[in-house]
């Protein structure tokens, strides 16, 4: 049976940190579980081919319940299933979120966590080719660069956002964050640079340090109501248990952090009662304020130059062999090539909209082709009011959870990418970007005034990968609370959770970075780096 000093359940964003930051006293032994594979794969390594793992074995492919706010639809929720985990299936783009969204964590009951807290966090993992500054850091593991060959298209798309009064920005990860830009990206030298890349290879090196893949864990072992290690099973069905000697890092992620811990009895007692599973801390938070970003899809068929500046053609043989050799060309892409952050309505702190844009028809999660150079314009919802919950199905560890984002439940949620949607179209059909515009595919002509574009966002939303909160970050009066501020789960000793999932509030943006931020502070706070917080 395996043991170390801490076991880390997951080796995706958090957990590939944490190996790397525990692993550096050569005294410590760290013990990696992952019930995925590995990573080594073109789609993996190839920024454009992130879709192609969407459905596969790289993916837990989950699909939420039927939601009320999205016309009763099933949405589909990938996650990362190998080594790196969602930052090896992502599309790369490193966006912090505002200084605003940490200090309301803060102000509910997130102790330690505020901007000025975690701001270093995030400088310390950060190896920017701009050089280091007062916004970003240089000679970190996580390589983040200029995209190497974006496309033509998107200097028309952002002209036009100009044009509708929206001003142009160098960098959107300052405190300053609306405007329109280009995106940064996780990559290095045309390639995907994910966690596994850039904090756990480099500690697998490490003899103090031991990754085990294909390990599904079925549940905590506990003696009363302390961790003391983790029962999994390994590929061939065989059940085994890893010993903790300190303690067990729960990096599962916003849906199967909430999923262990219920099935480990730790949980909404009545809920786990009902599934025969015995209640050894009831903690009602666990599985709650579930938060993801829905985006809205909108397809325009592109005409004229503008037709060359796309990634029509990125799939043809010679643009792979042109990858691979040069490590140039259309698939060094990560699809969404420009970004816009926009208030769909005065009085709001911060934007509410996020506007992804590249020379490519992106339906269905890229598995909807179109023949013909495209452009998509994606209004996403960064500030959701709409919450949701993780449930279990089943006792059976190998089920998948009940997942529910109720997404747009809330009608201010739908009014403001129905905002958005008419912004993007007024873009679309003047200034400098109508004359590169042949027609709009999606969502087409049949929607047009407010009640028409409301039902085809509830129609045609889908979430765009960011799911977090499920095991909240609160103050020890907040019944809620999954988590205190050092990330210890109430009522339990020898358990930390540290992923997405303790994010009190969603940020204003894509939850990849902050994922790295959390997990390079619960190092310190594991290494008692930091002064203890209440």
């Amino acid at each position: 049976m395996p043991s170390a000093h801490y076991v880390i359940v997951g080796a995706g964003s958090a957990g590939c940190v944490l190996a790397n930051r525990l692993s550096e006293d050569p005294s410590t032994r760290v013990l990696v579980l992952e019930a995925g594979g590995s990573d080594r794969d073109l789609n993996v390594m190839i920024p454009l081919a992130f879709s192609n793992q969407f459905h596969g074995k790289r993916d837990w492919d989950y699909s939420t319940e039927p939601e009320p706010g999205a016309a009763n639809r099933r949405l589909y929720m990938p996650r990362g299933k190998q080594l790196g985990g969602c930052s090896a299936m992502n599309a790369m783009l490193y966006v912090r979120g505002r200084p605003l969204d940490y200090d309301l964590w803060e102000e509910q009951g997130a102790t330690g966590w505020g901007w000025k807290d975690v701001q270093p966090y995030f400088l310390r993992s950060e190896d920017n080719a701009r050089g280091a500054s007062e916004h970003h850091g240089a000679g970190g593991e996580l390589r983040v660069e200029e995209q190497r060959e974006a496309r033509a298209i998107n200097e028309p798309i952002l002209a036009g956002f100009e044009a509708e009064g929206i001003r142009r920005i160098d960098d959107y990860n300052t405190p300053e964050q609306d405007g329109a830009t280009m995106f940064q990206v996780t990559q290095k030298g045309g390639r995907r640079w994910s966690a596994a890349d850039a904090f756990l290879r480099p500690a697998m090196k490490r003899p103090n340090v031991q990754v085990v893949t294909h390990a599904q864990v079925l549940r905590l072992e506990l003696e009363g109501t302390k961790v003391v290690g983790v029962r999994y099973r390994d590929k061939r069905g065989a059940e085994h248990v890893a010993h903790a000697d300190r303690e067990v890092l729960l990096s599962a992620g916003a849906i199967n952090s909430p999923q262990i811990l219920m099935l480990s009895g730790i949980g909404p007692g009545a809920q786990l009662q009902q599934q025969g599973i015995p209640v050894v801390q009831d903690l009602p938070g666990v599985g709650e304020n579930l938060q993801d970003h829905p985006m809205f899809t909108m397809n325009y068929a592109i005409r004229g130059e503008g037709a060359a500046g796309t990634l029509y053609g990125a799939d043809k043989p010679a643009q792979l062999l042109k990858w691979l050799a040069t490590r140039r060309g259309p698939l060094t892409s990560t699809a969404a090539e420009s970004v816009v952050f926009w208030r769909s309505r005065s009085g709001l702190p911060a934007a509410d909209i996020q506007f992804h844009c590249g020379g490519l028809y992106y339906e269905q999660h890229g598995a909807a082709e179109h023949d013909g150079p495209a452009m998509v314009i994606v209004p996403v919802l960064v500030a959701p009011r709409s919450k949701g919950r993780v449930t279990l199905r089943s006792p059976d560890p190998l089920a998948a959870p009940a997942i529910l984002t109720n997404a747009l439940v809330d009608d201010e949620d739908a009014a403001a990418l129905v905002a958005a949607v008419k912004l993007a179209r007024r873009v679309a059909a003047s200034g400098p970007l109508a004359p590169h515009v042949d027609r709009e595919l999606l969502p087409g002509p049949s929607a047009q005034s407010d009640e028409e574009i409301d039902a085809a966002v509830r129609e045609r939303i889908e979430l765009i990968y960011h799911p977090v909160g499920t095991c909240r970050i609160g103050a020890a009066d907040d019944d809620q609370a999954v988590v205190d501020p050092e990330l210890r789960v109430r009522g339990i000793e020898g358990l930390r959770v540290v992923d997405a999932s303790v994010f009190p509030v969603i940020p204003g943006g894509n939850t990849n970075a902050p994922t790295y931020m959390v997990a390079e502070r619960a190092a310190d706070l594991v290494r008692g780096r930091v002064p203890a917080v209440a």
